[in-house]
């Protein structure tokens, strides 16, 4: 059997800039099925543009992004991905929407929703306006949108800005149960190195450079955000 089909993520001899300025140089790096990780860093770090990349909303100057063994820049199967961006409340926060309204956005079944929902506790809100719900819950209602269309890959960005410790842990005893139980791989990106180092599986931490913890096969030789990105 082909190994690629083994890996969640593979990034080639990745390079990029903003116009003159090179912000990556010779990014390696393989993510296997199965893995929970995660990319960590101050502010300006390289968190946003890396993550960019992965999802195919940058496209590098050089090298390449595989997800399940395909090549982004030829295909990307969006059914096999999930994303939460760190701002995902932000554009319905006023709304008078409901949770069961959100995801169905994605336009699936009822039975679909309520399996969402179910998969993150979180199926007693259905019939409720998002607006009424905590920030944590609300979180919780966009992982269920994410994984609604049961993706292989869930990619996070910041999911735990602005809620408190006590729900910061019920949220990551969530991600645990997810990739455990349903064998989904996990890529979160946090500010977080403290809290992160304890809770996910393998750790990568940018700061112009990138030191992994315990992943053997990435390397980065040179990452550096501009102003002309947010992290």
């Amino acid at each position: 059997m082909n190994t690629l089909t083994f890996l969640a993520i593979e990034i080639k001899n990745l390079y990029f800039s903003y116009g003159a300025e090179q912000i990556l140089t010779n990014v390696n790096c393989k993510i296997s099925v199965g893995s929970y990780v995660g990319i960590v860093g101050h502010n300006g770090s390289g968190k946003s543009t890396l993550l960019k990349l992965i999802l195919g909303i940058l496209k590098p100057n050089k090298g390449t992004v595989s997800i399940f063994g395909e090549d982004i820049a030829k295909k990307i199967e969006w059914n096999k991905i999930g994303y939460v961006s760190q701002k995902a409340g932000i554009a319905t926060s006023h709304i008078p929407i409901t949770v069961e309204e959100v995801i169905k956005m994605e336009r699936v079944t009822n039975q679909a929703v309520d399996e969402a929902l179910t998969s993150v506790d979180m199926l007693d809100t259905k019939h409720k306006l998002l607006r009424e719900l905590s920030g944590g819950q609300q979180q919780r209602v966009f992982i269920a949108r994410a994984l609604v269309k049961k993706p292989q890959l869930l990619i996070l960005d910041e999911p735990t800005v602005g809620v408190d410790v006590k729900t910061q842990n019920t949220f990551y005893n969530l991600l645990s149960r997810l990739n455990i139980e349903q064998k989904i791989t996990l890529l979160l990106v946090s500010h977080d190195l403290h809290t992160i180092s304890h809770k996910v599986k393998t750790v990568i931490q940018l700061d112009r450079k990138a030191y992994p913890y315990n992943m053997t096969t990435c390397s980065v030789n040179h990452i550096h955000e501009t102003n002309a990105t947010n992290n």
